[in-house]
């Protein structure tokens, strides 16, 4: 008796190890949740664009219920500082106005939900630089 209850015991392994297999096949083939995002105005790369949409995702899906815009701006900045070389401004809110100069390829307004994000570079003067245009 002891032989049939281990091979009961065996197959059973068996067959849950397919089960948790065919259930972590089957969360790799659903498709991505949708960003429900909205691009106001850009002319930043798509590569970058979707790297702000994602991050600003994860960022959102992350916070407790209430809405930490100050969090979400300096995430998404500190995330493009460190990626995409320093001087990347992030403003985060449901309502706004802005007038901001901006280097070529790195602006990009656009809306999660109802969250609004501007995100723009600007360039960098080296100091020694700066100094000498004012003399």
């Amino acid at each position: 008796m002891e032989g049939v209850e281990m091979e009961l015991e065996r197959r059973t392994k068996f067959l849950n190890g397919l089960i948790l297999k065919k259930k972590a096949v089957e969360l790799q083939e659903q498709p991505h949740p949708p960003l429900n995002v909205r691009v106001r105005a850009s002319d930043m790369s798509f590569p970058l664009q979707n790297r702000a949409f994602t991050s600003a995702r994860q960022l959102l899906d992350s916070m407790p219920a209430k809405l930490d815009t100050k969090r979400l701006a300096l995430a998404l900045k500190k995330e493009f500082d460190s990626s995409y070389g320093p001087a990347w401004h992030c403003i985060v809110g449901t309502s706004f106005g802005s007038y901001v100069t901006h280097s070529l390829g790195g602006f990009l307004y656009f809306s999660i939900d109802k969250v609004h994000i501007l995100l723009f570079k600007t360039s960098v003067e080296p100091l020694s630089r700066a100094t000498s245009l004012k003399d």
